[in-house]
């Protein structure tokens, strides 16, 4: 048998703001550094919101739209759904050990992972570096993007 490649580095992309959205890419990163591989996060357009102040605590659960959920669109539309949606599944997951994503973003930056901002993204928005928590290292480029990714396997969530 030849030797097995192994995965020594991973950059995940985070797009969506919402708990079903960040998660994946939280678990990914946490996982690639339990295992010892090198984790980037770059947090672009609405996955923004995991890293911007104002609401990374206010994360939601997203109710229209989503197949997911086997719903309806009316019924995740109705006043209180993603509240209650919301609710539900942080009890499920801190069951399982699965903290906030403000403690999950401290606990990955604290492993040695790096986290950054899409620069175009946060111009967009027009948010600047004190909008954002203190573990992002930086606000990049796609192409600075590019350069961290170098060599290892991208990942989009």
């Amino acid at each position: 048998m030849g030797a097995t490649a192994t995965i020594e580095k991973v950059s995940v992309i985070v797009s969506k703001g919402s708990l079903e959205g960040i998660y994946p890419a939280l678990i990914m990163a946490n996982g690639a550094r339990a295992e010892g591989i090198e984790a980037d996060l770059f947090f672009t357009f609405f996955g923004l919101d995991a890293i911007t102040k104002k609401r990374y605590e206010h994360i939601k659960f997203a109710t229209v739209g989503n197949p997911g959920l086997h719903l309806p669109t009316l019924v995740g539309a109705l006043p209180g759904m993603p509240a209650v949606l919301t609710r539900s599944m942080e009890r499920r997951m801190a069951g399982l050990d699965i903290p906030p994503v403000p403690e999950f973003l401290e606990m990955i930056s604290d492993t040695g992972a790096g986290i950054y901002a899409c620069k175009a993204s946060v111009d967009l928005f027009g948010l600047g570096k004190d909008d954002l928590i203190e573990q992002v290292q930086g606000i990049i480029t796609v192409g600075e993007f590019y350069e961290h990714a170098a060599g290892g396997q991208i990942i989009y969530t």
